[in-house]
């Protein structure tokens, strides 16, 4: 089916014949009509799918393709493949690479790191590691177990052992990758040897981590005699049944954009309504929207500006030939510095201020803030500066993910957001998030936005309809739980369901307020407690209210409840784990060890759910 799909692509308007081919002629005319229609890149996704829908079906070693010319008889190798993902992005990569690996002879199995009994490392011969980071060098939650295991005493030898790690990080934080980097270590302490060697990949991570994919696959073939025909399309998403993903996004258009925020509030934070009519996008509550933003015009005038250049000389960004202006505005990052952008910049400039910067963590890290490429321009500036070397000295600029704020049993072909606007003022300088500044100032209705969805398997409500709920999302945190509550007043759900919620002020800023009361009246949710930390002279936190309540909150848990936290991963996460682990002890009665334990364990069962970010 692959070779056949292959050669219609390529050799189009060829059509399939009735007559010699294993179809019946409805099937034939049908599927010759649908080809007829496909862009290249959802003719990609389609024989993906097929060679994946192969690999799945029972009883088979690895794919029909797999078991057609050139297959030597050897018996198929085997490989598992391992996510720590808090957010999806890892848990699709690891599900199209092990779709690739089938589809070339390799018996893949793909698992999610919280499923998987660390005791199996020692009876597998390949393994790969497929991991993000988040917080001050953390595992995901889900990797949480098998990070603690392969650190520790009763980890086993792994000599026999051949394995990979591709790593998901930011290089804009200090900790970057240190997840992936911390199970390469293990691995290779263990005696393990590397397949290929780690990949740490950045925000714009499609083309290498599909890139390194293609290359263990080809190492692990010539380690293991695995033969078979390759698909058509990469490993740089997840099988999807939708057109349109990261790489392909939806036109979605604004529907409104309204300021959620009461009058005197010294925060701004947009709730935002775009139509997905047309895309055959779905979405479940715990589910990301993701969307390409583009920079201030006013910033990429001024650098241009700064740095003496043309705003319209050509230039190639990646595959994409525009001018230095469009690269600027839609395709480069310039209000976020990485160190790498800095490395590059201290060479480009000569500077002995920014090579000195580059040799100290702690120093890069404080000089970072605030400062973009306009402020590094200046600071050391670079003499006869090409256009097409400055976008080839930035990275790509990545895409903003947001949890999305409704439940698509009550919006049907729409998707809400809730988003909080960044402006602060550094270095004598007014400063503005690049998301969240384009969204708030420069969309109007009727315009368009690149988005695509990007499910997050690791937030989901509870399947048991009766199943006690806690939600503690401060600020726009909140966003998911409104999609939790739709959702669970669209299925009639009849389990308790309890917020907590925090902001600045309770008049100006206790978001969708009027929607919150309506379901406490309603029935819909059981108990609201708020949380606002500048009604007083002493600041109050969420975190102090789950103390305040603890006896209750401990209640609910023993009970059955999911327990489910959103917003800010620096402070406030770190922060109510804190505050959970203290009710666990003083109301459940546990010491510091029980209450870790406790907590680790519903997890474990998905109880106790994270977005953070």
């Amino acid at each position: 089916m692959l070779t056949m799909l292959t050669v219609f692509h390529e050799k189009c308007p060829m059509k399939i014949d009735p007559s010699n081919s294993p179809l019946s002629a409805d099937q034939a005319n049908g599927l010759n009509r649908l080809l007829e229609t496909l862009a290249p890149h959802q003719f990609d996704w389609l024989a993906g799918f097929i060679a994946g829908h192969q690999a799945a079906q029972p009883g088979a070693p690895g794919t029909a393709a797999a078991q057609g010319a050139g297959d030597t008889g050897q018996e198929h190798p085997s490989l598992t493949v391992l996510y720590g993902s808090q957010t999806g992005n890892c848990e699709g990569l690891a599900e199209a690479l092990g779709e690739q690996a089938n589809a070339h002879g390799i018996n893949a199995r793909v698992l999610d790191m919280a499923d998987y009994k660390p005791r199996q490392l020692k009876s597998e011969s390949y393994v790969v590691v497929v991991t993000s980071t988040h917080g001050e060098g953390e595992p995901p939650d889900n990797a949480l177990d098998l990070h603690e295991f392969i650190h520790g005493r009763k980890a086993p030898s792994l000599k026999h052992l051949q394995y990979g790690v591709l790593a998901l990080g930011d290089t804009s934080y200090e900790h970057y990758c240190q997840t992936g980097k911390d199970f390469d270590a293990a691995f290779a302490k263990l005696g393990a040897t590397a397949l290929v060697e780690r990949a740490d990949c950045d925000v714009d991570y499609d083309d290498e981590a599909e890139a390194w994919c293609k290359t263990l696959i080809e190492r692990l073939q010539n380690e293991a005699g695995a033969s078979g025909m390759p698909t058509a399309g990469g490993v740089s998403a997840a099988p999807t049944t939708e057109a349109y993903t990261r790489r392909y996004p939806f036109m979605a258009e604004v529907l409104d954009n309204q300021w959620l925020n009461g009058r005197g509030s010294s925060k701004e934070t947009r709730h935002i309504e775009l139509s997905l009519e047309g895309s055959g996008l779905s979405y479940q509550p715990g589910d990301s929207l993701g969307l390409y933003p583009q920079n201030d015009p006013a910033l990429v005038a001024a650098i241009i500006e700064r740095l003496g250049l043309d705003a319209d000389t050509p230039v190639t960004a990646g595959d994409i030939e525009t001018t230095l202006a469009g690269a600027l505005k839609h395709h480069r990052e310039i209000t976020l510095l990485t160190r790498p952008v800095v490395e590059k910049w201290a060479a480009l400039s000569g500077s002995a201020q920014l090579t000195e910067l580059t040799t100290d963590n702690a120093k890069l890290t404080e000089w970072l803030y605030g400062r973009d490429l306009l402020d590094l321009a200046e600071d050391a500036p670079v003499t006869g500066l090409d256009a097409q070397t400055l976008i080839e000295t930035l990275r790509k600029l990545p895409p903003r993910l947001y949890s999305i704020a409704s439940s698509q049993s009550a919006v049907d072909d729409e998707v809400h957001l809730t988003v909080a606007a960044v402006r602060y003022e550094t270095e004598g300088r007014k400063r503005e998030g690049v998301a969240s500044s384009w969204l708030a100032d420069r969309l109007a209705d009727d315009t368009t936005v690149p988005a695509y969805i990007e499910a997050n398997k690791h937030f989901r409500l509870p399947e048991d309809d009766a199943a006690p709920v806690i939600m503690i999302g401060p600020g726009t945190g909140i966003a998911p739980f409104r999609a939790f509550m739709q959702e669970r007043e669209e299925r009639e759900a009849e389990g308790a369901n309890w917020l907590l919620f925090g902001d600045r002020n309770f008049h100006s800023d206790f978001l969708y307020q009027s929607e919150w009361l309506a379901w406490r009246r309603q029935g819909v949710v059981d108990r609201i407690d708020v949380a606002f930390s500048r009604d007083q002279g002493e600041k109050v936190y969420v975190q102090q209210r789950l103390r305040e309540n603890a006896e209750d909150v401990w209640r609910w848990l023993e009970r059955g409840a999911y327990l489910y936290v959103c917003g800010d991963a620096d402070r406030m996460a770190p922060d109510v784990h804190r505050a959970l682990l203290d009710v666990i002890i003083d109301a459940g009665g546990k010491n510091e060890e029980d209450a870790t334990d406790y907590l680790r364990e519903l997890t474990r069962q998905k109880r106790y759910q994270r977005d953070i970010y």
